[in-house]
């Protein structure tokens, strides 16, 4: 008999409200979409801040990036053809592993999409404020530039303010205003590297030697430097699934162009980076690849190293496009957080109102929500180097659930026309999973936990609000318990000393790292326990079936800290090495998550034949 996870009554079933969006975007508009979502600030600050952890084999680390993205594609793939739905990606948990690792995943994504259209904003007045410091917009605090109050954080919003505007006004502006843009996009940074070409130096690949950061560096540069922020954009393709034309047929096709087009440009404009690289200009000596992100170049690279090769007239154009790439994706950023909020209320994970359209078919109310969420990333927090590393981390952990998604469903729903169904997917299937893990893991300790105690935190208002109104749990047992694991984690977190630090060390005076993590695994666990036992019966089922998603960031937090990317001189596994142990941990969590998967109330009461399109 299939487990039921129906509400308590009174609830209209999701996606219900699916139908107002309007399918207007053509292929083209849908490829430009994630085009753009993958060329913004990334462009402007990754190439440094990779070679800064790579050295010139930073080009292996596009490549491989471009590869990883393409294996973790794969699933969302058949998954977008199948349901093309506005927030997907905050969706299809919620389909095949209850709510409650829909909250996780979905809500850990909505945050960080949010995150990065505050982060977009703050690339463009990073890129001003190099070169108008007198506007005085940002300001320095140990070695990193930060947002000044009032002028830096009141520019943001600002900022902010006209991405809602542009977003108000529908999909069609939107994605017919976007084509134009990301043209643009394109052929900035195609001129950039051609003029830099002509300034090349190959003695900076061979000078150190190709490897000089080693291959760790290569692996690292991925999640932590910007790249995989600037590949991450394919998943905007989803996010409007609703409002394109012949979506079976388009988001394949999109997905992959918003892969290959982003890759072959970010390689090219590497190379030619890493080629035209002045160390003099730079105030370094050659070879100084780790101390790239304090040099001169740092809030500005491709511009000074445009001047150094005696482009600077160019430079002023690469300024221009400093404010419109970021933007740009920022906009696209903005209406992918305000889908994924409207997909989470239609989930009945967030209040209905957010599903109000206006007369451009626009959820207004959550294009508001996510409007006022970003403004508080402005808040003086470490700067674009630091906070992207985190964000991608969260966006990756959202597209970990995808590959066991796609099976559960395979099983749960079988009859629903699949127009891109994977080949071989017991294959592709958890190589997606163990690809998006490993990735999550290279990121290093530090980030991984400041994500982990971001996205638990979050467990109490899926408690107090959403078990509640399911009617899982009585509101005093959700208060209760809310309340009192909010406090224990928040108590545990600070005292564990490594949260939203500046310098992403620990802080001074903080507990042992080990007992701080068994600390927090006991704060899981019981809270885990004691919500499962105070719940009823169809609220344990979601619970339970969650349990693979925190075992396995609990597994991921440990790995990290003992492996070469935590803070251990002398790490348990070394180099290399690491990869192993985190490989068997990823397979462990893809076929625990399969058989975590059930068919929950939507699927069993056909509420998706709702949204499958004609082809």
């Amino acid at each position: 008999m299939a487990l039921s996870s129906a509400p308590s009554g009174g609830i209209a079933a999701p996606g219900a409200s699916s139908e107002k969006l309007t399918r207007s975007m053509s292929l083209t508009n849908l490829i430009f979409l994630g085009v753009s979502a993958q060329i913004g600030s990334g462009w402007l600050f990754a190439v440094l801040s990779a070679a800064g952890a790579a050295g010139p084999a930073a080009v292996l680390s596009w490549v491989l990036a471009a590869l990883l993205f393409g294996v973790i594609a794969m699933p969302w793939m058949e998954l977008g053809a199948m349901l093309p739905r506005s927030g997907g990606p905050v969706r299809y948990p919620s389909l095949s592993h209850g709510m409650m690792t829909g909250w996780l995943v979905g809500g850990a994504y909505w945050i960080a999409t949010v995150a990065v259209t505050t982060l977009e904003a703050q690339a463009v007045l990073t890129y001003v404020s190099s070169n108008w410091p007198e506007l005085g917009l940002m300001h320095e605090v140990d070695g990193l530039e930060i947002l000044t109050w009032p002028r830096g954080i009141l520019a943001g919003v600002a900022i902010l303010a006209v991405f809602t505007v542009l977003n108000i006004f529908g999909i069609k502006m939107l994605s017919e205003a976007n084509r134009w843009i990301t043209l643009w996009k394109i052929a900035i940074p195609t001129l950039t590297f051609i003029l830099l070409f002509t300034a090349f130096r190959s003695s900076n690949f061979t000078e150190t030697g190709f490897f000089a950061m080693g291959f760790d560096g290569v692996l690292h540069a991925i999640p932590a430097t910007g790249i995989a922020f600037a590949y991450l954009g394919f998943r905007q393709v989803l996010d409007f699934g609703g409002e394109c034309k012949n979506p079976q047929r388009n988001i394949p096709i999109a997905i992959a162009a918003s892969i290959l087009i982003p890759m072959v440009v970010y390689v090219l404009l590497q190379v030619a980076f890493i080629g035209a690289l002045d160390w003099a200009a730079a105030g370094l000596a050659p070879g100084q690849w780790g101390s790239l992100l304090s040099s001169d170049w740092a809030s500005a690279p491709l511009f000074q190293a445009l001047i150094a090769a005696g482009f600077g007239g160019f430079g002023t154009l690469l300024l221009i496009d400093a404010i419109v790439s970021p933007a740009a994706t920022g906009w696209v950023f903005l209406g992918s957080a305000t889908r994924s909020t409207y997909a989470l209320s239609e989930h009945d994970m967030a209040p209905s109102l957010l599903q109000r359209l206006n007369r451009f078919a626009v959820p207004w109310m959550s294009l508001l929500v996510s409007f006022a969420v970003s403004c508080l990333f402005l808040l003086p927090l470490p700067s674009w180097y630091r906070l992207v590393s985190i964000v991608s981390v969260a966006l990756l952990l959202s597209y970990l659930v995808g590959s066991s998604s796609m099976m559960v469903l395979r099983r749960t729903a079988p009859d629903l026309p699949r127009p891109f169904r994977l080949r071989n997917a017991g294959f592709w299937a958890p190589a997606s999973f163990v690809a998006t893990l490993i990735l999550v893991y290279v990121a290093g300790f530090s980030t991984v936990l400041n994500l982990a105690i971001v996205v638990f935190a979050g467990t109490p208002a899926y408690v107090a609000y959403i078990a509640v109104r399911q009617g899982w749990i009585t509101r005093a047992r959700a208060y209760s318990w809310s309340a009192v694991f909010l406090a224990a984690w928040g108590f545990v977190s600070w005292q564990g000393g490594w949260f939203m630090t500046v310098s992403g060390g620990q802080r001074e005076g903080a507990w042992d790292t080990p007992a701080y993590l068994v600390a927090c695994t006991a704060v899981l666990a019981v809270g885990g326990i004691v919500l499962y036992l105070m719940s009823n019966t169809v609220g344990r089922v979601h619970v339970s079936r969650s349990t693979w998603f925190v075992t396995l960031l609990v597994a991921v937090l440990f790995l990290s800290f003992y492996g070469s990317y935590g803070p251990l001189d002398h790490p348990a596994f070394g180099e290399g090495w690491d990869l192993i142990p985190v490989t068997v941990a990823g397979l462990a969590g893809y076929y625990w998550s399969v058989a975590s998967g059930f068919q929950t109330d939507e699927v069993r009461e056909n509420h998706l034949e709702d949204d499958v399109v004609p082809v």
